[in-house]
């Protein structure tokens, strides 16, 4: 979702009483009974069929109740002066935008919460909400409520802060993203909230991009995988209710074409076609049950008014038969901003007939509505229209039952709440630590040291292993304290007994005390922030911490650079120390996280998600770059370290790979087995990404491009045969000329596939094999 514009910090204060006292009471009405004969509607009966249901309660609504249904609005509206103040929830307000314009959804953005942050008040703030719009629909609707929990429930005080997507696919391994987002989902559920605006689906390919750190990486296959195992996590999860998980933000969000978040895109359609979509119909097709509209524009068209992404793309060609919801305010920005709509009603029109059920429209309850009945009345959006984007948000409704169960039990919130997955957010956040260098035995740092000394501005700063998106829109908002440990508490926890923790305060302190340390671990950054405010026209290390290290390598002892930042940081003068771990935001657990693998204790086995640039400039940066004529300095894939790219303190070797057939037919799934060797010393976990390059195609082919992976844990010694399915769709290419108005197919001719390449995977790889496509 785009924040809010809203910056407040919400009070921390212990307020008055009010919305606890709802949770209680609404925690007796937790379960509504089934509609049972005597007229009772049959949409009342949960043992009637969603079709059925839906269709009967559409028949009983006016109007205006259905165009209630396809708005949503920000809690804010409902609070305090019903404007952006927040505080209690007013009954004036609540009248307002439940009562007087049946609004179907309400959201909490960034920093939108009760006046106390606990999740017993979450719940009961949200029961409030739910309650007041059953007791005051005509029908009994209840409504939505959405919240971006984006790395855990993040927006709750307390929560345990899961790493961000970013460092997730570091780790390349689905089944743990999937743990992360059943833990996020049953938090999220025990606050009473049944919609979280999660996972993202774009793709990294722009450092300078405020969210770049939201993504899972520069790759279509990985991020797909990833972003569909979110889904699934999200929608299987068992809690106090169901959540539905919206892919979002469709497509080429990522792309502005500054690098400045919501800046138009300008890309080529088979590149939209072919890349950018790909991760998220791998995600849809996981069984998502909403999908949130990019932002932006794509080449010239805003996408929220786009009926070829809305409808021909998501609906027609990928049969997605949920929600599509806009993003922040960006139906009015028809009119307002990119000026394709003479007047509100005009741009409603235009994103409800390109596909929008449902528009974010955060402060305008009363305009929203009107407008689209204003466009219904003037012909320019039909009954069936409403019908349909209304009957879909009821149908969300019902699958989530919360024609059953609209409440949670706030007095169950806390304990659901508080400190829970904080397992998962540890082995998460040392799974994404994806050491890139450990010279001269500097790692792990060995039992025998003395003294270690821990500098730089970021070793003992929540906020910065937190990142954006954490309980205020930006950042923890100043004053407030969020339990985790830091990466100075964790090396104090982890150092063996005998070794001695010097924390360096100011780069004075870090370079004296460093000239008789064992190793200075250094840990360096970039401040925490979210969408615009991240947007960075220089990614790279600031001066004075270059400086710092640059000071530290001079004294000539070891120094070991860790780096907590949502991108891959150019280095500068920071290059070139003994060690180097790139530790993303490894959220509240990440201090834990990082020393266990300084210390040892964890093995590394996370590999790149995106390419690491050597210098400055050159942006878009991927590794799957087409091949040209061009032949200037860095206009290749320059970087220092490669997608893929990662360490281990045990070495692995590719042993061979082979494919089911020596032919296939196009359209058929290619078997694909690959042997792989622990050959060091310690157990290991080993990613195997399986890799397809054309020695002659139609159209431009990258070098190198991952069609399949998987994570094999391997005991010291073992050798392991692993198999994969690379998905024929997965070889498909968008034919023809420039115009690239042709359907995707898989081109006839040779294909070279190659397991864990040099460098990936933290071993040799394996010779290829070629497989011809009939």
């Amino acid at each position: 979702m785009a924040g809010p514009r809203w910056r407040r910090a919400v009070g921390w204060r212990r307020a008055a009483g009010a919305l606890a006292a709802a949770a209680v009471c609404c925690a007796s009405l937790a379960v509504l009974p089934a509609g049972r004969g005597g007229g009772e509607p049959r949409y009342r009966d949960a043992r009637a069929g969603t079709d059925e249901r839906v269709r009967d309660l559409l028949g009983r609504m006016t109007l205006e109740e259905k165009t209630g249904q396809m708005a949503q609005i920000a809690v804010v509206r409902l609070q305090g002066d019903c404007r952006e103040s927040g505080g209690e929830l007013r009954d004036a307000c609540l009248r307002t935008v439940l009562a007087d314009h049946a609004v179907g959804s309400v959201l909490s953005g960034g920093g939108m919460g009760p006046p106390v942050n606990t999740p017993r008040d979450w719940a009961g703030m949200v029961n409030a909400v739910q309650k007041y719009a059953l007791d005051h629909s005509r029908l009994r609707i209840p409504v939505l409520y959405g919240v971006d929990a984006v790395h855990g429930h993040n927006n709750v005080l307390g929560a345990t802060v899961l790493p961000h997507q970013i460092g997730l696919a570091a780790a390349w391994d689905p089944a743990l993203v999937r743990d992360c987002a059943v833990a996020t989902a049953r938090a999220v559920a025990a606050t009473g909230i049944d919609w979280n605006f999660a996972p993202v689906a774009d793709l990294a390919r722009d450092r300078r991009w405020g969210r770049y750190y939201e993504t899972f990486g520069e790759d279509p296959v990985l991020a797909g995988a990833l972003a569909a195992a979110a889904v699934r996590g999200t929608e299987d999860a068992r809690g106090a209710k169901k959540v539905a998980a919206t892919v979002k933000h469709l497509g080429g969000y990522s792309e502005p074409s500054n690098g400045h978040d919501r800046v138009p895109a300008d890309v080529s359609p088979r590149y939209l076609q072919d890349t950018l979509l790909a991760p998220y119909r791998t995600a849809v097709e996981a069984g998502a049950r909403t999908v949130m509209a990019n932002s932006g524009a794509v080449n010239g068209v805003p996408a929220t008014a786009s009926r070829f992404l809305l409808t021909e793309v998501l609906r027609k060609r990928w049969g997605f038969t949920g929600v599509t919801v806009s993003d922040w305010q960006d139906v009015r920005a028809l009119w307002t901003k990119y000026k394709v709509a003479r007047d509100y009603p005009h741009a409603i029109a235009l994103a409800v007939n390109a596909g929008v059920d449902m528009a974010m429209e955060p402060y305008e309850a009363r305009e929203f509505t009107e407008g689209l009945r204003t466009a219904v009345r003037d012909g320019l959006v039909s009954r069936q229209r409403i019908d349909e984007a209304a009957g879909r948000v009821l149908r969300l409704k019902f699958d989530l039952g919360l024609f059953e169960r609209p409440f949670a039990d706030a007095d169950r919130a806390d304990a659901a709440v508080l400190g829970a997955g904080r397992e998962t957010a540890r082995r998460a956040a040392a799974a994404s630590q994806v050491l890139l260098r450990a010279d001269g035995g500097v790692l792990p740092i060995a039992p025998s040291a003395k003294k270690v000394v821990v500098a730089g501005p970021y070793a003992d700063d929540i906020a910065a292993q937190t990142g954006g998106w954490t309980v205020g829109w930006h950042r923890i908002p100043d004053g407030v304290r969020v339990p985790g440990t830091t990466v100075l508490a964790g090396a104090v926890a982890a150092a063996p007994a005998g070794t001695r923790i010097v924390r360096a305060r100011t780069a004075a302190d870090a370079v004296r005390e460093a000239r008789t340390a064992d190793v200075t671990v250094v840990v360096v950054g970039e401040r925490p922030a979210a969408e615009g405010e991240a947007d960075s026209p220089r990614p790279e290390l600031s001066r004075d911490q270059q400086d710092l290290v640059k000071a530290l390598k001079a004294g000539g002892r070891p120094v070991v650079v860790v780096v907590i930042a949502g991108r891959p940081l150019v280095l500068g003068d920071a290059e070139g120390t003994q060690g180097l771990l790139m530790s993303w935001l490894p959220g509240t657990e990440g201090g834990h996280a990082v020393a266990d693998v300084l210390f040892g204790r964890v093995n590394p086995g996370g590999r790149l998600p995106a390419s690491w640039p050597r210098r400055t400039g050159n942006e878009p940066l991927y590794y799957q770059q087409l091949p040209g004529t061009n032949a200037g300095a860095e206009s290749a894939h320059d970087v220092l370290h490669d997608f893929g790219d990662g360490l281990s303190y045990t070495t692995y070797r590719v042993d061979a790979i082979a494919l089911g057939a020596a032919s296939v037919r196009a359209g058929q799934d290619v078997p694909v087995t690959v042997g792989v060797s622990n050959t060091g010393r310690r157990d290991g976990e080993l990613v195997v990404p399986v890799y397809v390059s054309r020695p002659v195609s139609e159209v431009l082919a990258p070098p190198r491009r991952l069609v399949a992976f998987t994570k094999v844990r391997l005991r010291a010694g073992e050798s392991r045969t692993v198999r994969l399915t690379v998905p024929a769709g997965v070889l498909a290419v968008t034919p023809g000329d420039i115009d690239g108005t042709g359907m995707p197919r898989v081109e006839r001719g040779a294909y070279t596939f190659s397991a864990g390449a040099a460098g990936v995977g933290g071993g040799a790889g394996a010779r290829a094999v070629v497989l011809e496509v009939t």
